[in-house]
């Protein structure tokens, strides 16, 4: 079982940012994981909120092993082709860490207060595939056109290549059968959802269209999270039914609790689940 952070680059100062990610590489952490908003999450009034893509790449350059990535970068806020060209900086500024996390975006109010056009759910799942495509195609080098439903590329050619080759790992999250599972079986290296009662069902579906796009299931990893407050026998219980569903990564929340949850939840945890 591979162990993520969410840092949650919310409602604290910078530094602070910095050393949750410093902190997550240090105890052990797979990965440190932030969220695409602009706005805080949780939590009553204004407050500090880092955009995303723009602390992954500070991350790169205050960490020294764990992977990094966003959960999950909306498609909305970025042309893809700029989404591109940022993820094969942050790419070469973390030595090949990054991981490309991709969603539709579901937070209405955020777009409407800062004027950010946010579409019915079929233009953003539309929005979400052309995202897919264009990034996927411009992570190659080689020259590129592309007829999307409402993006196009018109021989688009971008260097450098990423460093991690053929490219940085794809995530698509969520759940919906018509157009997210889909996706997830024709670009997805991981897939992440929440662990409910319908995750077999629906990682069965994932398995039956990846075979239909030629693709091995196999190749593409099933990802959820995972609350760290609590006992430690119910955490102990939900991780092994994660592996029971066959999950293979699991990105923590940062608790209430604190940085000493973080830390004594990686010495007993870790040693028992990541062989």
């Amino acid at each position: 079982m591979k162990f993520g952070i969410d840092i949650a680059q919310q409602r604290v100062e910078f530094d602070e940012v910095i050393d949750r990610a410093r902190f997550s590489e240090e105890v052990g952490f797979y990965g440190a994981w932030g969220f695409d908003h602009f706005v805080p999450m949780y939590g009553d009034g204004p407050g500090n909120c880092f955009e995303g893509m723009t602390t992954l790449a500070a991350l790169a350059m205050t960490t020294q092993r764990v992977r990094l990535g966003l959960l999950v970068t909306g498609a909305t806020y970025r042309h893809p082709s700029v989404f591109a060209a940022q993820a094969v900086t942050i790419d070469h500024a973390s030595r090949g860490r990054l991981d490309v996390a991709l969603g539709a975006a579901w937070f209405e109010s955020e777009h409407l207060q800062l004027g950010i056009d946010f579409p019915p759910t079929a233009r953003r799942f539309d929005r979400l595939e052309d995202t897919l495509e264009i990034v996927t195609r411009l992570f190659t080098g080689e020259v590129v056109s592309y007829k999307g439903h409402s993006l196009s590329l018109d021989q688009a050619r971008m260097r450098p290549t990423p460093l991690q080759q053929p490219r940085p790992p794809i995530w698509v999250g969520g759940s919906g059968r018509r157009r997210t599972i889909p996706l997830a079986a024709k670009f997805a290296d991981v897939w992440h959802s929440g662990a409910s009662e319908q995750f077999a069902e629906l990682s069965a579906e994932l398995d039956r269209l990846a075979e239909n796009f030629g693709r091995d299931p196999r190749s593409i990893m099933r990802a959820s999270s995972l609350s760290l407050s609590g006992p430690w026998d119910l955490l102990r219980r939900n991780i092994d039914r994660a592996q029971e569903r066959g999950i293979g990564y699991l990105i923590c929340g940062w608790p209430g609790e604190g940085r000493s949850q973080v830390q004594e939840f990686a010495e007993r945890i870790f040693p028992e689940f990541q062989g």
